[in-house]
């Protein structure tokens, strides 16, 4: 994080001399009051004072009001520079406002948030299977602006501290060394209540942002099940569970606002025990003629109360370091954490034709290490072959899928590409390769043409259009209001699934890839529509390397070669005819589906 601020100490900087001259000036303020007030007692008690006078009247930084002058006089030449020196503080006021803000609001938040949004760009499927979207969605927020906190309301504000708790120390000291040992007695017990706080409070705002989570997590599934919530009557049941993951955050936030609201009281009655010691051991002082009114006691005063007022801003400080520490872990926990699929960093292969044959060569996966998903892949496709897979849930299909486009690495064994293992591959030119129709179709909130051509943003309206029709979307697209430039809402809820599928599978036609990856395409489509998509979707699929997950046997008869996987395993694999006539998983599930063997001779 230190690192992070020290990408901004040009401005710290600046920073940091605007306050050492507000700090400066509120000294120089406090000795010419304390110096004003000796100067009037010195005029009352030299009323008949003349210019040649041997009389030597106290002065400050080598210069005094000449005694030639008159009283008033006198007195309005200070009463001057004591205006001038708050119309500079004023000003020094105002620039390290602007100065600040500019800093924190206009740079280093919108900058944190980018470098963020950017580094999750790059992490790995694994990353967000490991972190709910919610969780995500406040670390982009809240912790951001804690993190940015730690800048301006620890670094700069500390070293500020430290530099103001010198300067008034040392200025104490100048005035009268015992007094000051006095006065800062408390000083050691302070610090030892600061530490003691630190120790307590850091877990409780750790808690809190977890908390916090959980009830940005209520709110973002509710927003997404609300069908399921209506239709099963469920709506008190979520407003009582927002309730009390609303009532948890509010807990926890009393319990530190309790702590905080005793140590900071705490830290200010002890700094008033310093002003009762002054009165004290300082009045007696003056009594004993060893120390000035003004320029004495009247300035240590001034001194001491800035010290601590400086030492009462320290509870504040350090209640800002636990809160901004805790929204920066959980910040850098994402610009920190390693980026587990790249590009090789030099030599990566960038072919200027993929052909699109592949081989599995002994491939494992799991996606926690003592738990395997797939176990064993050997599996070659030859360039342009299509290949239909067919398993239970949870067999490892869609998994097979994800390790072609580097979603995730094998755990053992590799993926080879035209002869090439994937790894050496240059990722973005790997992944421009492959169309992809997930199981589970998203769609963003822009137009249709706009996700139709997600992929290949420079794709033309007449490639768009084509797309669309040979994934047998373009007729209900030209039905819409605004035809290809409807905006769709979030999700794309305003269309059927079928609807949805169907621009999914154009989004992946578009960019016209060597290979095709069809995660169960027709799913969610009506059996008639299934027809027409298989029809057109013939043309598309010669010539290129095409899987499809597929459950249905029409979709299965497409294929060249079909593979049956089971517990992680090729426990089959042939064409429809061969496979059919085979005892096992897919000539149960033809007949499931009242398909004979005759029929499928």
């Amino acid at each position: 994080m230190l690192a992070f601020a020290l990408q901004y100490r040009r401005q710290c900087v600046i920073l940091l001399v605007l306050q050492t001259a507000l700090m400066v000036t509120a000294i120089l303020a406090v000795q010419l009051g304390g110096f004003a007030l000796d100067w009037v007692q010195f005029r009352l008690t030299n009323r008949d004072i003349v210019a040649n006078s041997l009389e030597t009247p106290p002065v400050i930084y080598g210069w005094s009001p000449p005694l030639t002058w008159s009283g008033g006089l006198q007195m309005f030449s200070l009463g001057l520079i004591l205006l001038a020196i708050g119309l500079i503080r004023a000003f020094l006021n105002f620039a390290y406002a602007i100065e600040n803000g500019r800093l924190i609001n206009l740079k280093m938040v919108v900058d944190l948030r980018i470098a963020v949004y950017d580094k999750m760009q790059q992490l790995s499927f694994r990353f967000f299977d490991a972190n709910a979207s919610s969780t995500l969605i406040n670390r982009l927020t809240g912790d951001i602006h804690a993190t940015r906190s730690f800048v301006d309301g620890v670094v700069i504000q500390l070293t500020i501290l430290v530099l103001s708790l010198v300067s008034y120390f040392v200025a104490m000291l100048r005035i009268h060394v015992g007094l000051t040992i006095a006065c800062l007695a408390t000083t050691p017990l302070l610090w030892w209540i600061t530490n003691l706080f630190s120790k307590r409070i850091r877990p409780e705002y750790d808690k809190n942002r977890e908390l916090f989570d959980a009830m940005t997590l209520v709110v973002a599934e509710n927003a997404e099940g609300q069908q399921t919530v209506k239709a099963f009557g469920r709506q008190q049941a979520e407003i009582e569970k927002y309730r009390n993951a609303s009532m948890n955050v509010q807990q926890q936030q009393r319990s530190i606002f309790w702590q905080v609201s005793v140590y900071t009281p705490t830290v200010q009655f002890l700094t008033q025990i310093n002003l009762v010691i002054l009165l004290g051991y300082g009045g007696f002082l003056v009594t004993q003629g060893q120390l000035a009114i003004g320029s004495g006691i009247v300035v240590f005063a001034g001194l001491l109360q800035q010290f601590s007022s400086q030492i009462t801003a320290l509870s504040g400080i350090t209640n800002t370091i636990q809160q901004s520490l805790t929204g920066a872990r959980r910040v850098f926990e994402i610009l920190d954490s390693p980026v587990e699929i790249v590009s090789p960093k030099k030599d990566a292969h960038l072919p200027n034709k993929v052909t699109g044959e592949i081989a599995f060569r002994n491939v494992s996966f799991g996606y926690h290490e003592d738990n395997l998903t797939l176990q064993g892949i050997d599996l070659f496709i030859a360039a342009g072959e299509t290949v239909a897979i067919l398993g239970p849930v949870g067999a490892g299909k869609t998994t097979l899928l994800s390790l072609i486009p580097r979603f995730y690495d094998p755990t053992s064994g590799t993926i080879e590409l035209d002869g090439v293992n994937l790894k050496k591959w240059d990722l973005p030119k790997l992944r421009r390769s492959i169309g992809i129709v997930f199981q589970e179709t998203f769609l963003f909130s822009n137009t249709i043409a706009a996700n139709i051509a997600f992929g290949s943003p420079t794709a033309s309206i007449e490639q768009i259009v084509q797309a669309a029709k040979t994934a047998c979307a373009d007729e209900f697209i030209r039905e819409l209001p605004q035809g290809y430039e409807t905006v769709l809402g979030e999700f794309g809820l305003t269309l059927s699934g079928g609807q949805r599928q169907r621009l999914a599978i154009a989004r992946a036609l578009v960019l016209d890839p060597p290979i095709l990856l069809l995660d169960d395409p027709t799913a969610s489509i009506d059996p008639e529509t299934e027809h027409e998509i298989l029809e057109a979707m013939k043309k598309s699929l010669s010539g290129r390397t095409s899987f499809i997950i597929a459950h249905r046997l029409a979709t299965l008869q497409q294929a060249d070669r079909v593979i049956v996987i089971e517990g992680g395993q090729i426990v089959q694999q042939g064409t429809h005819r061969s496979l059919i006539e085979i005892p096992g998983l897919y000539r149960d599930v033809a007949v499931s589906q009242g398909i004979t063997m005759m029929l499928g001779r």
